[in-house]
């Protein structure tokens, strides 16, 4: 026996049929302040601030990169002792 059931209801309606809560003024606090937060960080995406970030750590990042591949290379070869 199969059986359907169509109902034609709101989404507010069906919460308060189940004894959902009511969410609506949580939801609409949450989306403010996602639109804050977001707003406040469009500033990071600036392409200024992209290549300042970037170029910080990219020298730095380059140099561990060498040393680390020197004393694999020297590990490799015997010549280097391990820490």
């Amino acid at each position: 026996m199969k059986i359907t059931v169509e109902i034609d209801c709101s989404p507010v309606e069906a919460r308060a049929f189940l004894g959902l809560p009511d969410v609506t003024v949580l939801n609409a606090r949450m989306v403010e302040e996602m639109q804050a937060r977001m707003t406040a960080n469009m500033s990071m995406l600036s392409p200024d601030e992209l290549m300042k970030s970037w170029m910080s750590f990219g020298t730095g990042a380059q140099e561990q990169f060498a040393k680390l591949m020197t004393q694999a290379a020297g590990l490799g070869a015997g010549t280097a002792q391990p820490r």
